[in-house]
């Protein structure tokens, strides 16, 4: 080959089209970083599962009760939530994809830590340590889909991310299969294979343009008459103001508090209940640990899949059809499935298939909030502060996850019925939907502003560009 002559540089997943971005359009980057970011949870969640099916494994070996296993995901837990804000951090300002990669391959390197734990104090580190990496990319994770899709898709594209933060259960029944054919270790050592090959993927992911797309959703960017592409071109970009300051901006979004605090308490109960189903399924109806691990893992991925694609439809719908229609998408399914969860755990004692029916249901009815709740935090945070607002958030719903299991551990054993513990924690469920309700009225106006703030009308004075004073 001629040393004048080069090859034409393949295109990476998520570059600009090369003639522009076109108003309107649903996917202006492509489909293809959905998937890869869909998949990074999603390996990320089947990894996290594996512990619930393995639990009774795990505590036959080393012989620990309900209340040290549900302190192995507050542990978890708590790991995460102290990296938050440094992960909101470097979400804002630095290259997103890479930070992905770089912990893709750092929990990969962790899972397989946990399979060669010589001791359970060992083994809790490596957990804590696990959770530390995979939560450092959610706020970059948050801050990309935003910039990869516009407001009128975003529902689906927080939708199928985020729906795979509630597969676990696929975890849950591989770790119980192989558990049970191969031991526990073996199945962790299995999961860091497809770690490594995800973030080999990631690798493959380019950075979309901060901001570009609340610029043309706002109109301060439009195509010409005749349907003539926007350019691909980065606007310039808000600098992010000082950390505290940035901070501060952010929680000053009435909206932002509202649906993180629901979030929080609708987290908490619904970790406490989906760590323990397994073990409820065993104890109930007397089923080895293989069977109830993958019954109440397919009961899981069911209902979630099917809840978070009707959510995210009837969540577009309702966007343009009510005000706050998210919102109130999102609370009033949690609402329902709260009640419905309580009516299949009373139901629990008398049958297996009304059980797992009405389980089912109610994880469809919660999981109507996946898609709607996470977009409507996009949607009232600026280009420049997402990274940050999606740490807050995880960080606050972190910490009342971090309590759930462990409060069903000990409720468990100072009542002797785990069906008791786990009928408590629909009250923080029922609680955290109706909360979110509320956020109705102020997410219009916080939406608004964001979009105000895209085209520079001075009178909106948006986190970032109150944070372009500071800088």
């Amino acid at each position: 080959m001629r040393d004048d002559v080069h090859p034409l540089p393949r295109r990476r997943w998520g570059a600009p089209p090369p003639g522009g971005i076109r108003a309107g359009d649903p996917a202006p980057y492509g489909w293809a970083p959905l998937v890869i970011l869909f998949l990074v949870g999603l390996v990320d969640r089947i990894e996290a599962g594996l512990l619930s099916g393995l639990l009774p494994l795990i505590q036959a070996e080393w012989g620990i009760g309900d209340t040290v296993a549900g302190a192995i995901p507050t542990g978890s837990a708590i790991a995460a939530a102290a990296v938050a804000i440094p992960a909101g951090y470097l979400a804002d300002r630095f290259s997103r994809t890479r930070v992905i990669t770089v912990m893709v391959f750092l929990w990969a390197l962790a899972t397989t830590g946990s399979g060669l734990a010589p001791g359970f104090a060992v083994f809790f580190l490596t957990r804590m340590a696990l959770a530390a990496a995979e939560h450092v990319d959610n706020p970059a994770t948050g801050s990309l889909l935003a910039d990869y899709y516009p407001p009128i898709s975003r529902a689906k594209a927080f939708g199928w991310t985020r729906m795979s933060a509630h597969l676990g259960g696929i975890g849950t029944v591989l770790g119980a299969v192989l558990g049970q054919a191969f031991g526990w270790r073996a199945a962790f050592l299995l999961m860091a294979i497809p770690g490594l090959l995800t973030a080999a993927i990631c690798l493959r992911l380019r950075e979309p343009a901060r901001g570009l797309l609340d610029r043309v959703t706002a109109g301060a960017a439009t195509a010409p008459t005749g349907g003539a592409p926007l350019g691909g071109a980065e606007p310039p970009r808000a600098t992010p103001p000082r950390l505290g300051r940035q901070v501060r901006d952010v929680l000053a979004v009435r909206t932002l508090v509202i649906v993180t605090v629901g979030l929080a308490t609708l987290g908490m109960g619904v970790a406490g209940l989906f760590y323990w189903m397994p073990t409820l399924i065993g104890r109930t109806f007397a089923l080895p640990a293989g069977q109830a691990g993958a019954l109440g893992g397919m009961v899981t991925v069911i209902g979630v899949i099917t809840g978070t694609l009707a959510g995210a439809w009837l969540g577009r719908r309702a966007h343009v059809t009510r005000k706050g229609g998210r919102v109130l998408v999102g609370g009033c399914g949690v609402v329902a499935g709260a009640i419905v969860m309580a009516v299949a755990l009373l139901a629990a004692p008398r049958a297996l298939v009304p059980f797992a029916l009405l389980t089912a249901v109610a994880v469809i009815l919660m999981s109507t909030a996946t898609p709607n709740l996470t977009a409507s935090l996009a949607d009232v945070i600026g280009a420049s502060s997402r990274g940050i607002a999606f740490a807050l958030a995880q960080l606050v719903a972190g910490g009342a996850t971090a309590v759930g299991p462990l409060i069903v551990g000990i409720l468990s054993d100072r009542t002797g019925s785990l069906t008791t513990a786990l009928l408590v924690m629909t009250l923080p469920v029922l609680v955290g939907g109706l909360l979110t309700v509320t956020a109705r009225g102020p997410y219009e106006r916080d939406a608004a502003r964001v979009l105000d703030s895209a085209r520079g009308t001075p009178t909106a004075r948006s986190p970032e560009q109150r944070g372009g004073e500071d800088a």
